[in-house]
């Protein structure tokens, strides 16, 4: 065999080598898991492109009821990070040694909605979630930050279980809160004021405030999973989130200071 043939041969190996070498290199793409409540997913979706960009890795993110989260994490045991509708999960996550990090990046805050144009004509006063002439839905305070808001605010009234025994049905995020507003299936809701700034609910819905002595706003704030097994980009997306460019994503979505 020639030496001629030899170097060819030689090079063509290490070609091949080089060209294996850079598929194993695509196939090791760092992949994440946030898990997130309903309402903060379109300021999230906005920053995980941003992120993605930048670090070359693929971010999904997993929305539903904050409660629901809480317990899949728990028992998947996988996850990179955790953003729910309210720091009181987040306190929880501390109290069960679930978090390394958190970071502050918005505010949550609870409202009345009804109809597009308030057909019923319904005041900011409690007491017309207990109106038989409405049909109310409220959030299942077990499944979602909404829910268990719901409860704090009624309970301080003294009409929790006289809304319970009014209300149409109990639902579990604020998506679908909305939706039956939507379909016209409910006159009067408690909801995140954030989902109302959502450009396919905005023009089916009218807020009504609530007293701040009973709505108090929400801190959101982002929890690193000690699971994470991407804890250097975790860090990236939430110093981003609570950047000034990252609020000012928040801020966009209804959701800040």
């Amino acid at each position: 065999m020639s030496k001629k043939f030899m170097m060819l041969l030689t090079v063509l190996i290490a070609i091949s080598l080089t060209s294996c070498g850079e598929k194993k290199e695509v196939a090791k793409k760092k992949e994440l898991l946030i898990y997130c409540g309903v309402t903060m997913i379109k300021p999230m979706m906005e920053i995980k492109t941003i992120i993605e960009k930048e670090n070359n890795c693929s971010i999904l993110i997993t929305k539903g009821g904050s409660g629901n989260l809480l317990k899949s994490l728990k028992i998947n045991k996988v996850g990179d990070m955790y953003l729910p509708g309210s720091d009181s999960y987040i306190e929880k996550c501390k109290e069960e040694n679930l978090i390394s990090d958190t970071v502050f990046v918005g505010y949550n805050k609870a409202a009345l909605m009804t109809q597009k144009g308030n057909p019923k004509k319904i005041t900011s006063d409690l007491n017309n979630l207990t109106r038989k002439d409405l049909r109310v839905v409220i959030g299942n305070p077990d499944s979602g930050s909404i829910g268990k808001e719901t409860k704090k605010i009624l309970s301080k009234k003294g009409i929790f279980d006289d809304v319970i025994d009014n209300s149409f049905i109990l639902t579990t995020d604020s998506k679908k809160l909305f939706q039956v507003l939507k379909d016209k299936d409910a006159d009067l809701v408690i909801n995140w004021f954030a989902v109302s700034k959502w450009d396919e609910y905005k023009d089916f819905v009218t807020v009504i405030e609530i007293d701040e002595k009973y709505a108090k706003k929400k801190k959101l704030v982002i929890g690193l999973l000690k699971i994470s097994k991407h804890p250097e980009i975790s860090k990236k997306f939430m110093d981003y989130a609570k950047s000034a460019k990252g609020k000012a994503i928040f801020t966009k979505y209804g959701l800040g200071e």
